[in-house]
C-alpha cells in the first residue's frame, strides 16, 4: 500500500510518496519527507490523502480527506494482518456503517470479525459454518463443526435476517456494535512487526489498569521514540514506563525497573538483541546470572562482548560441563566408542579450577576477559553523555 500525501494549504510545496506500513528503518526520513511540506504532526490530521494505491478498495474513500500518518500507519498494520475472511468483513461493515473517520476504521479492525459476508451463495455449508464461527468468537471445536449442519444454519441467517447489499458481499453485522478500543489519541497494543518487547508510557497518576498508555515497540527508530513521548502529551517527571509483553531472556525481565530505565537505553539493548541468534541470547541469560548487572546500559554491554563468556549450555554439573566440553565444544576429537572411559566429572572439575565460571538455570557459563566484569559492564563517559543528552532532547520534545 502506498499513500500520496501533501499539504493541502500549499500544495505547491509538491507530495510525499509513503508505504504503508512504514518499515521501521524507513520511518525517520519518510516523517522528514513530510515535515519538508510542513505536514506529518504528532497529533494533527494535516496530511492530504491525494491517492491511495491499496488492495482495499473501501479505503479509496479516504482520497481527499486530511489523516494522521500515525494512525494511517496503524490501521495499515491492522489490515496487513488480516486474512480473506476479515478483507470481506472489515470492507462490508466499513460501506454499510459509511465510516470514513480514521478512529471509526481503526475501531473496526478490532470487531469487523463478528459480522457475516457471503460473497458466494452457490456453497451455504461454508457459508453456514463461517457464521458458527464468527458469532462464536472465531472458536469452534471439531466436535461442533462436525454436528453442525452449515447448509441450514445459513438458510436461518438468509431467512431470519435482513442483510445489506455491498459491493464486497451481503453482511450481515449480527448486532455487532463498533468498538471504542481506540478512543483517538492512545492507540491500542498492537505487534506487527517483530519487536522485541512493547514498552507503554502513562502518567505517574494513572491508575496501573489505565488505559490511557502511548505504546513503544522496542527496536524502534529515534523518530519513533520521539514522537511517541510527544504523542503522550506526559512532562518527563510525570512519566512512567510500563512493559507488556517481552522476548527478552528472563533474567533480564527480571533485572530492567521499568519505572527508572531510560527509554533511549532500552532502545539501544533492544537494537543489539535483535541482531542475536537463539542461541545466543540463552548465552546472554547465563551472563546476566553471573554477572548480577543492575540495569539496561550494563546488560547491553554483557550483550555485546558475549563472546568473552565460555558457555555450555544445559551444564548443571560438574560432570555435565565436562562431558560438553568434550563431546560439543570442538576441542576434541570425540570417540563415542570410548566414551566410558572418559572421566567427565575430573575433566569438568579440573577445567573449572582454572576459570572462573558458574552454574546458572540455562547451565554453565565463565569469563575470560581481561577487565573486570564491573569495568565490562562500566559506561563509557562519552556514551553516558550522549545517552543523557539523548533523554534530555526527548523529554523536551
Amino acid at each position: 500500500m502506498k499513500a500520496v500525501l501533501s499539504n493541502a494549504d500549499h500544495p505547491e510545496y509538491g507530495v510525499a510518496t509513503i508505504p504503508l506500513p512504514i518499515p521501521r528503518n524507513q520511518y525517520d526520513h519518510c516523517v522528514a519527507l513530510l515535515e519538508s511540506l510542513e505536514i506529518g504532526h504528532v497529533l494533527d490530521a494535516d496530511c492530504h490523502v491525494d491517492a491511495l494505491d491499496s488492495a482495499w478498495p473501501v479505503l479509496h474513500r479516504l482520497e481527499g480527506a486530511r489523516v494522521n500518518l500515525d494512525e494511517l500507519d496503524y490501521l495499515a498494520k491492522r489490515l496487513d494482518s488480516f486474512d480473506v475472511g476479515e478483507f470481506s468483513q472489515f470492507q462490508a461493515m466499513a460501506e454499510k456503517l459509511h465510516l470514513t473517520s480514521m478512529k471509526d476504521l481503526i475501531n473496526l479492525t478490532f470487531c469487523c470479525q463478528q459480522a457475516t459476508v457471503i460473497t458466494d451463495f452457490t456453497n451455504l455449508k461454508e457459508v453456514g459454518r463461517d457464521h458458527y464461527m464468527n458469532i462464536h468468537g472465531g472458536c469452534a471445536s471439531m466436535e461442533e463443526l462436525e454436528q453442525l449442519d452449515g447448509e441450514e444454519t445459513a438458510i436461518l441467517l438468509i431467512e431470519g435476517n435482513e442483510g445489506t447489499i455491498t459491493r464486497y458481499g451481503v453482511v450481515y453485522d449480527n448486532g455487532m456494535q463498533l468498538s471504542q478500543l481506540y478512543d483517538g489519541k492512545h492507540l491500542p497494543c498492537y505487534h506487527y512487526e517483530a519487536d522485541l518487547t512493547a514498552i507503554g508510557i502513562s502518567s505517574r497518576q494513572e491508575p496501573e489498569n489505565t488505559k490511557n498508555v502511548t505504546w513503544i515497540y522496542l527496536p524502534a527508530s529515534r523518530g519513533q521514540i520521539e514522537r511517541a513521548m510527544q504523542r503522550s502529551g506526559i512532562a518527563p517527571e510525570n512519566r512512567c514506563l510500563w512493559m507488556s509483553e517481552s522476548s527478552f531472556p528472563e533474567e533480564v525481565d527480571v533485572v530492567l525497573d521499568f519505572r527508572c530505565e531510560n527509554i533511549h537505553e532500552l532502545n539501544e539493548l533492544a537494537l543489539v538483541m535483535d541482531k542475536l541468534s537463539y542461541d545466543a541470547r540463552e548465552k546472554l541469560g547465563a551472563a546476566v546470572s553471573m554477572a548480577k548487572p543492575e540495569c539496561a546500559g550494563q546488560i547491553r554491554h554483557l550483550a555485546e562482548n558475549l563472546d568473552l563468556f565460555a558457555f555450555a549450555p544445559g551444564a548443571h554439573t560438574p560432570a555435565e560441563y565436562g562431558k560438553y566440553m568434550i563431546q560439543k565444544s570442538g576441542h576434541f576429537e570425540y570417540d563415542p566408542n570410548l566414551d566410558e572411559f572418559y572421566d567427565y566429572e575430573r575433566y569438568g572439575l579440573q577445567h573449572m579450577e582454572q576459570e572462573s565460571g558458574v552454574f546458572t538455570d540455562r547451565g554453565y557459563i565463565a569469563y575470560q576477559g581481561a577487565l573486570s566484569l564491573e569495568e565490562l559492564m562500566a559506561d563509557d563517559p562519552a556514551e553516558a553523555y550522549q545517552r543523557e543528552q539523548d533523554f534530555q532532547i526527548g523529554g523536551m520534545a
